[in-house]
């Protein structure tokens, strides 16, 4: 079914009669139930959160996830793409509180976040339904990051490696009481880093600057949150999977996003607005002198969002809902000047009304169901249906849950791919149209004490999903063609938490079969790029306040490409060791390993793996 309605005026009107009924919300600041709200733990599932290479950035937090598979280019902090269940770099989005931030140039981009991490909750992963009701434009997954409480005091730390490797941060926050309960607080975060990397042409030169602003108060939190970052690196065969080409890539942005949350008794709402700029020079050449014309990959981007998500009860009913309006525009490019705009507006409104039943063995039956509108100027509109069942029951200190989610997605492709050159190192297609994505998945959870076991399955259809594939008689032409995926795949996790130890151990199987239609495909750059066995373990055990020992672990067997030079069995790691320093007061010392194995394994067809590195840093607490 097609909407046939004018984006921006319907978003007008959504939203314009939805600021009476939060301006209506009786003052709950005396009423702490908040039970309609399901608030998740989230559970830092990395062992070292901290890398051997740079500074920590949001994708560091994300390596060794056993559900989030990052693939680098490189130091993952230089430049890595985010595949969840055997997605593409384009199907998952990042999410600040209310609202959705995303690249509309590529999703080689969209996990650059300039950001402090300590300045964000860990993520929750949000697939199937849930991503369907709270997110926009991400036909898998969305990461969806909270604002972390600022509490007062600072961190330094400063350090060096292998490899000529130099990087330093610090953060600083104050808190300030106010009236009526209120809290204020402001944190300002800076760090820098430079490198030669482990192969020739593999340096990089990083800079961040990131300030939060918060207020706290009885059941509402307001949150400003800005950053900039400029980021330049090299790596040979980056992009183009040719390692004879020393590429370099040179990322300057600046993120702003107001974010406000207020709860009660009858649920919560949040409403949120983000600004987003990124200039990019990619050279696939550093060699060459650039003439500012076609084949100098210059491009400006900006993209604004607004959205609101919320929940209200209703008896035993629960309205959930999601409006997320954002537009975007290319401003200047040299070499994406071939398709039919260079500028998007977007509307994503969901609504899942769900209900609540005690059963008379002492479990709990909750089902979901709804539907999302995802709208543009430019493409056609649809609707898409969403319901979820989960059937959950404690007894004996054990909490048992099985649910069933069947959700239906789209998202629309991004400006290298539609607006690029139709042929070349990077060809476009402007006939490009909407990505679609129908899944079913069934999942166990156990939650026994010190122990938590989920086991998923799931099976997706991707329809139209844009991917880049070669002919082996053109390896220099790549083309952005539709292929139809069927995905099949299975997901176990374990975890076991004490006071010293916490491991978490899992293991993930994906199987695809690829349809490309009359496209001549000998190989993919990126659907066909993806583990169909992975592995993960990571253990971290603190013996006493002074010593802290981490190790993550990843074994994988890559999906065969003929692109790929390297075996597709590999075993990645990373290790380190942090001591307190006896005689100063909060200061630490951290030796850091990554890729210990020194494995030379591809994570894209061609690109060289990053080498074993090794950092040494001192940090101070206050």
């Amino acid at each position: 079914m097609l909407l046939r309605v004018n984006s921006f005026w319907f978003s007008s009107l959504i939203l314009s009669a939805a600021m009476p009924l939060f301006a209506g919300q009786p003052d709950n600041s005396d009423d702490e139930d908040t039970s309609l709200e399901l608030v998740e733990v989230v559970a830092q599932r990395v062992a070292n959160l901290q890398p051997a290479s740079t500074y920590a950035t949001s994708v560091t937090r994300l390596r060794f996830d056993p559900q989030i598979d990052i693939q680098a280019r490189g130091l993952p902090e230089g430049q890595a793409d985010v595949s969840i269940r055997g997605g593409l770099f384009e199907n998952t989005s990042f999410k600040l509180g209310a609202v959705t931030i995303f690249d509309p140039q590529t999703g080689h981009y969209a996990s650059e976040l300039p950001i402090d991490p300590d300045m964000l909750t860990p993520p929750e992963l949000l697939t199937d339904s849930q991503n369907s009701i709270h997110t926009f434009n991400a036909t898998l997954a969305t990461l969806s990051y909270a604002f972390a409480d600022i509490k007062e005091g600072g961190a330094a730390r400063i350090g060096f490696g292998t490899d000529a490797l130099r990087f330093l941060s610090a953060r600083t926050s104050r808190n300030k009481a106010l009236a009526h309960n209120r809290l204020a607080g402001l944190s300002l975060s800076a760090a820098a880093s430079s490198g030669d990397g482990t192969l020739p042409f593999g340096d990089h030169e990083f800079k961040r600057f990131a300030g939060h602003l918060q207020l706290l108060g009885d059941n509402q939190q307001s949150n400003v949150i800005f950053g900039y970052q400029d980021k330049f690196f090299g790596w040979p065969g980056a992009y183009t999977g040719f390692a004879s080409l020393p590429e370099t890539d040179h990322v300057t942005q600046g993120l702003v996003v107001m974010d406000h949350r207020q709860s009660g008794s009858n649920g919560w709402w949040q409403l949120a607005g983000a600004y987003r700029w990124l200039l990019d020079d990619y050279d696939f050449d550093r060699r060459t002198v650039e003439s500012g014309g076609p084949g100098s990959f210059e491009h400006e981007t900006r993209s604004f969002s607004v959205g609101i998500n919320g929940a209200q009860s209703t008896g035993n009913t629960e309205w959930n809902y999601s409006v997320l309006l954002a537009a975007d525009r290319l401003v200047s490019s040299t070499d994406l000047v071939n398709g039919f705009f260079n500028s998007r507006t977007y509307l994503s409104i969901s609504l899942a009304p769900g209900w609540w039943w005690s059963l008379d063995s002492g479990a709990a039956l909750h089902v979901t169901t709804g539907v999302r509108a995802d709208l543009s100027n430019r493409d056609e509109d649809i609707l898409l249906p969403l319901g979820n069942i989960r059937w959950t029951r404690s007894l004996d200190n054990r909490t048992h849950s099985v649910a069933l989610d069947v959700s239906r997605s789209s998202q629309l492709p991004g400006y290298t791919a539609l607006n690029s050159r139709p042929t070349g190192l990077f060809g476009g297609n402007p006939d490009l149209g909407r990505e679609l994505s129908t899944s079913l998945t069934i999942s166990y959870d156990l939650n026994a004490g010190a122990w938590h076991t989920r086991a998923t399955w799931f099976v997706r259809h991707d329809d139209d999903l844009v991917d880049w594939t070669f002919r082996q008689g053109a390896p220099f032409a790549r083309q952005a063609n539709p292929v139809d995926l069927d995905v099949t795949g299975v997901e176990f996790l374990l975890e076991w938490t004490t006071g010293k130890w916490y491991v978490t151990s899992a293991y993930t199987f994906i199987d695809k079969d690829a349809d490309y239609g009359t496209a001549e495909v000998d190989a993919s750059y990126y659907a066909l790029n993806f583990a169909r066995h992975r592995a993960t373990l990571a253990i971290q055990y603190k013996p006493s306040s002074d010593w802290a020992f981490r190790f993550d672990n990843e074994c994988r067997l890559q999906q065969d490409n003929p692109l790929r030079n390297s075996e597709r069995r590999a075993w990645l790691s990373a290790f380190s060791v942090s001591w307190k320093v006896p005689v100063i007061t909060n200061l630490r010392l951290d030796l850091v390993a990554d890729n210990l194995t020194n494995s030379d394994f591809e994570e894209f067809p061609g690109t060289p793996a990053y080498g074993r590195q090794l950092g040494l840093a001192l940090n101070l607490d206050w």
